[in-house]
């Protein structure tokens, strides 16, 4: 078994019937050179005895936050500070909405807030309950904090049904956690990327600006990470969490985004332009708040760089990825995009009808010099991971190529 390269992980184990399997995640976390410690629900004791979770990690197991031993000492805590990695799994539904709005009522719930490592989660659940709004919605909402959401798969269930909300087998959590220890189609590869929109300023009171959100952008971030990649993400005004294991650098104008991205362009080998830069910016902004003196007001507006036609033409710059929102000949106005800027790869998004800016969910179009793939709609985060898949293809292409010439 490959090692996964985290010393210390804390396995939370919640009440699902796919808690069997993490009788053998944890016995193969064990085996791959981790040291595991466990903690259940209460529920998860209905399903699978803590005795078996301690035979097989060899460590005790942990079910009660009031414990007068642990507790005396601030035994969560110290849980906390031990792990350098925490998994979930299986992760209930209930588990995961309690999750996302921050609850603390029992030892697991504690641990997810007192946590700063990395956190991951196995949903598994009935497929309608995986389908439900309020569910998807909790898993955005982990997802924008970083938390590395695994599976679920589809297969016949205990219910009798079958579809989605399966959890993965242990030798598939244990290829994802390696993943997400710097053994992905990254690995090593330095990686800058921006996010969000910019806003430029009119007077100290107002701004031009777009509705970019950057969920797209921290998706790619986070994704990039996950796949082993050291990740630099340059960020205009967003409310999002930085994903964990990204040096986040936040500008709010795109001159500052420009002088940001060639701050740290050097030895960069691929960069991301995911970022709503505006393409124009007030010529000269006043100092003091304008009044609402008139029926018109007239703004001289000048061009702001373009970032990525910049990078694009460095002498052995990075890998260029782009990105286009459009409104109207989506296909027609990314191929001329990508000629225009010679850029290595362009991504392009409809705009309208709930999808892209300020949108859980998108589609891409992806294309590159001699082809294109179309990912269908699906939330951002799982788009990202599927971007990277057609990337890593192209990228290793470029690279044969480059050695080569």
């Amino acid at each position: 078994m490959t090692n996964t390269g985290m010393q210390n992980l804390l396995l939370g184990v919640t009440g699902g019937i796919s808690a069997y399997k993490s009788v053998e995640l944890a016995r193969l976390l064990v085996v791959s050179g981790a040291r595991v410690r466990v903690v259940m629900t209460e529920a998860a004791t209905r399903f699978v005895t803590p005795l078996t979770f301690q035979a097989v990690t060899g460590n005790p197991v942990r079910c009660n936050l009031f414990d007068e031993e642990h507790e005396a000492a601030m035994g969560h805590i110290e849980l906390a500070r031990w792990a350098d990695q925490m998994l979930i799994a299986p992760a209930t539904a209930n588990f995961l909405a309690r999750m996302a709005h921050g609850l603390a009522d029992d030892l697991l719930s504690t641990l997810c807030l007192a946590c700063s490592v990395p956190v991951s989660v196995a949903p598994a659940m009935n497929l309608h309950m995986w389908q439900h709004a309020a569910v998807q919605q909790n898993l955005s909402i982990l997802a924008s904090r970083g938390v590395n959401i695994l599976g679920p798969t589809s297969g016949e269930q205990a219910c009798g049904d079958s579809g989605p909300g399966r959890m993965l087998e242990p030798v598939d959590i244990m290829a994802a956690l390696g993943s997400l220890s710097n053994r992905g189609m990254f690995a090593g590869k330095q990686v800058l990327i921006t996010a969000g929109s910019t806003q430029e300023t009119i007077d100290p009171v107002r701004f031009v600006g777009n509705r970019s959100s950057g969920k797209m952008g921290f998706a790619l971030a986070g994704a990039f990470v996950r796949e082993g990649a050291e990740v630099v993400l340059v960020s205009g005004p967003v409310v999002l969490s930085t994903p964990p294991g990204v040096r986040r650098i936040d500008v709010q104008t795109a001159l500052q985004m420009h002088r940001a991205v060639f701050d740290n362009i050097s030895n960069v080998d691929i960069f991301a332009a995911c970022a709503a830069v505006a393409d124009y910016r007030p010529e000269q902004p006043e100092e003091q708040k304008i009044k609402k003196t008139s029926e018109r007001l007239v703004l001289g507006m000048v061009k702001n760089p373009d970032i990525l036609a910049e990078v694009a033409a460095l002498e052995d710059g990075p890998y260029t990825l782009g990105f286009a929102a459009e409104t109207e000949n989506l296909a027609e106005n990314a191929r001329a995009k990508l000629l225009a800027k010679k850029l290595d790869m362009l991504a392009a998004n409809p705009v309208g009808d709930n999808l892209g800016f300020e949108c859980d969910d998108n589609s891409l179009l992806v294309i590159w010099p001699g082809g294109e793939k179309q990912l269908p709609v699906q939330n951002k985060r799982k788009l990202a991971q599927s971007l990277l898949g057609v990337l890593g293809q192209q990228y290793q292409v470029h690279v044969g190529h480059t050695k080569g010439s």
